[in-house]
């Protein structure tokens, strides 16, 4: 896969409580909501809303999710969720996610294999990386 951003597009998320289990830290299912919020977030910030998606036909899918805890969270943590795109030749790509407390600690790591999927036709795009070009304001912040 292709270099991605050097400095990842992020974005801020307190943990609430309702989002804790019995034991008192983040419900694991949880942190793929996080990284999910922070996927829809830098399309949001490239100007690749779900209207501009819709309009062309398109939507992102999620085809693969690898996540690795390494610290518990707790309601009132405060978490930055990175987000970062490697490209390659085919119709898929992969973001590589960082889930860091704001004193630096990383609580959890995702990488997930994506595509952009022809809602018509219900078939991966064959050119992600140049639909998502075509689309974005900022398409530097999809490492384009």
């Amino acid at each position: 896969m292709a270099d991605h951003v050097t400095e990842p597009f992020s974005v801020r998320v307190t943990v609430r409580g309702y989002e804790t289990d019995a034991l008192g830290h983040l419900n694991q299912s949880v942190y793929l909501q996080y990284a999910e919020h922070a996927r829809w977030c830098v399309l949001q910030e490239a100007g690749v809303g779900q209207s501009e998606l819709l309009s062309k036909g398109v939507g992102p899918v999620v085809l693969e999710t690898t996540i690795r805890y390494l610290r518990e969270l707790r309601a009132g943590d405060e978490v930055d969720v990175t987000c970062a795109f490697e490209w390659g030749e085919g119709k898929t790509f992969r973001v590589v996610q960082t889930i860091r407390k704001t004193d630096g600690t990383v609580s959890a790591e995702t990488a997930s294999v994506g595509g952009l999927l022809d809602l018509k036709e219900r078939r991966l795009v064959t050119d992600p990386q140049g639909c998502f070009r075509a689309l974005a304001v900022r398409p530097e912040l999809f490492g384009l």
